[in-house]
């Protein structure tokens, strides 16, 4: 069987999907509950991944690494080839994940109350991670339209106008699944030069795209790419969330000295001698089996909006990119606490309420299918049953 069809028993190997059911959910028992809710994979990662990591335990010592020249190529050279986007290995800055990222970034360029701006409904931990630092959240919703989403130009430029530091921005969009546009992005870098907004553009599923839709990123449509700071990650692209590996892209070498500087400071560390191997392998091998998930998601993606598009009051598309899948249940008239029990009580499905990614995320969940088709199935059933 393909490893992208063979369903691997994932419980009581301290799974965030699967483990921690019982305290996500606040229910007794998840043992007959099925997880498409945080965005992991339920596939096997990479054999050429796995073989490099088993060569590196034949060594048996593991002191302290560096890293080596040749693993930041292994991502200039990915992004040339897959995004057309020519960077230099002096801009790269690994860390253990984009969330990390995203605090350094917010802590090496605002002050305590200063503004940061995101659009809504978005990745939760673009609201958390501000809030924690003592930020202050600006807002600016997406408006709804064909069953995707668009920018309220108005309320993001008046937004920028009152005095934001930093601008997240996610691309392509979670939980949306909207590849932005090379129009979109140069609108929005143009006015965030013009406001001298800081661009922060979270990247990490710049790989899952479906034809045919293509990523553009930030950095390419800039023309004041100093301005610009990228995250990237190949943990979503392979499923390698545990692992903790990711890298941030700065071209202005005065930013990469400040972000430095904090880095000492807080004692941020790079990656260890295991996520260097995993995301070098990655980027230089992982070619053929990216080719073969995108097209088993997509499949996946088809199957869920046919059957689940039958049921009254749902409403719901194929995304241009990631595995979530965003849906729309407002039609059936349902409160979130209401669908929510439904799904967890009748279904047995665990799912992300929409309420969670912000303002205008009410009347949504969203369903993480990269799994194999035939959990798809089992989850569309339960889906199904859940609103019988």
């Amino acid at each position: 069987m393909s490893i992208f069809s063979t369903v691997f028993n994932r419980r009581n190997t301290y799974s965030a999907k699967w483990d921690m059911l019982e305290e996500i959910y606040s229910i007794p028992d998840a043992s007959e509950i099925l997880p498409m809710w945080v965005a992991d994979m339920d596939f096997a990662i990479p054999s050429v991944i796995i073989d490099a990591l088993q060569k590196r335990l034949e060594h048996p010592v593991f002191g302290y690494g560096i890293t080596p020249e040749e693993t930041k190529s292994a991502l200039k050279n990915w992004v040339a080839d897959k995004h057309q986007l020519m960077i230099k290995n002096e801009w790269i800055m690994f860390r253990q994940g984009v969330i990390p990222g995203i605090v350094e970034v917010i802590e090496a360029f605002t002050e305590v109350g200063d503004k940061v701006l995101i659009h809504t409904p978005v990745y939760p931990p673009f609201m958390s991670v501000p809030k924690n630092l003592d930020r202050q959240v600006v807002t600016s919703q997406l408006i709804e339209k064909d069953n995707s989403y668009v920018v309220d130009w108005e309320s993001f430029e008046e937004c920028l106008s009152k005095d934001v530091k930093v601008f997240i921005l996610c691309n392509p969009h979670n939980p949306g699944g909207k590849v932005w546009s090379k129009d979109d992005l140069t609108k929005m870098a143009t006015l965030c030069q013009q406001y001298n907004v800081l661009v922060l553009s979270d990247e990490i599923h710049s790989d899952l795209i479906f034809e045919p839709n293509k990523h553009i990123p930030m950095l390419s449509v800039a023309n004041v790419p100093n301005n610009i700071i990228t995250l990237m990650a190949p943990t979503k692209t392979f499923n390698l969330a545990g692992i903790q590996a990711a890298a941030m892209i700065v071209p202005d070498d005065k930013k990469r000295q400040v972000i430095e500087n904090l880095a000492m400071i807080r004692g941020y560390m790079g990656l260890n001698v295991f996520s260097l191997t995993a995301l070098q392998t990655a980027y230089e091998q992982g070619t053929p089996w990216l080719e073969e998930l995108l097209a088993v998601l997509s499949l996946n993606m088809d199957y869920v909006v046919e059957h689940l598009s039958k049921i009254e009051g749902i409403k719901v598309s194929k995304p241009e990119g990631t595995y979530l899948v965003w849906i729309d249940y407002r039609g059936t008239g349902l409160s979130e606490e209401e669908i929510m029990d439904r799904l967890l009580t009748v279904g047995k499905l665990a799912l992300e309420p929409g309420s969670k990614y912000g303002q205008g995320g009410e009347g949504f969940l969203r369903m993480n299918v990269a799994c194999p088709l035939s959990t798809v199935e089992d989850g569309v059933a339960r889906f199904v049953k859940s609103l019988q």
